[in-house]
């Protein structure tokens, strides 16, 4: 038998005007680390690291399940609402939690449409952080599928999801690994995957954004997978480009889902992006 080291509490704090209570955990100690996941899943896709010793031991890593995610509930009276993910929405309920938490300036590290919502913050608000690192993250990628597919009545949405979730995941990655994965994806809630990709496909904000990013300030590293069809090295690296002195990683053997798939590829890749982000003080929780 063996207990983990990671901690779950709530956090209540206020986005749109609302009262939100965010479900997060934490394991560790040192710079603050911010870990965000993917569409439609939750803080679970980065047990394996919360639960890395060696990492920890400088690093306090704290990932939250967004409103609608995991244990993070959705806002009163959302049977009546069309979920719908915004920039604006997302970057508001990050600075939220920081401050909530009483982060100083903490390292960002985001997966997916949280590597998006990275290089958003990272245009638009780095004096709330010491760096960014923004895995499988790109300036903009159009759907090449039908979003609606994630939210039909004669369709299982979380099925479908782990379904596209599939063709994203290495064929390196262990099977465990890839069952678990998608096992997230298969528990999203209605609608929440949907509403996920709409700001993920549909926002082309991000764009012009890119060349304003200071990384002399705040440094950003991109990390890819060479089996990601949804973000792929191509796209990254189009991106890494238009952020002058943004740095790249291509990992060869992983997909769009890295800290989860396949944790133990990701780790070095993990270790050597905290190795380019500065350290920086924490404020106690």
């Amino acid at each position: 038998m063996s207990i983990e080291p990671i901690t779950g509490r709530y956090v209540t704090v206020t986005v749109g005007g609302a009262l939100r209570r965010i479900y997060f955990e934490e394991a560790g100690q040192g710079r603050p680390v911010i870990c965000l996941h993917t569409a439609g899943a939750d803080t679970r896709q980065w047990r394996h690291l919360l639960n890395d010793a060696e990492i920890t031991a400088s690093n306090r890593l704290i990932a939250f399940d967004m409103p609608w995610h995991g244990k993070s509930l959705p806002p009163e009276g959302f049977e009546m609402q069309e979920y719908l993910l915004t920039t604006e929405a997302y970057i508001e309920t990050v600075l939220a939690v920081i401050e909530g938490l009483g982060l100083d300036r903490p390292v960002l590290a985001g997966c997916s449409m949280g590597g998006r919502i990275a290089l958003q913050l990272a245009a638009l608000h780095p004096d709330k952080f010491s760096g960014f690192i923004a895995i499988e993250a790109s300036d903009f990628q159009p759907a090449w599928y039908d979003i609606d597919w994630f939210h039909r009545p004669d369709a299982h949405g979380g099925e479908m999801g782990a379904a596209l979730v599939s063709a994203n995941i290495s064929p390196y990655a262990p099977n465990t690994e890839r069952w678990n994965t998608l096992w997230m994806f298969m528990q999203s809630g209605p609608g929440v995957f949907r509403g996920d990709l709409s700001f993920y496909t549909k926002d082309d904000s991000l764009i012009p954004r890119l060349s304003k990013i200071d990384t002399s300030a705040t440094p950003v590293h991109i990390i890819v997978g060479a089996y990601d069809l949804t973000c792929t090295p191509e796209d990254a690296e189009r991106t890494a480009k238009a952020i002058p002195g943004a740095t790249l990683a291509v990992m060869d053997e992983l997909g769009h889902f890295p800290m989860s798939e396949h944790p133990e590829g990701f780790r070095p890749f993990f270790v050597e992006a905290l190795e380019k982000m500065p350290v920086a003080s924490a404020k106690a929780a």
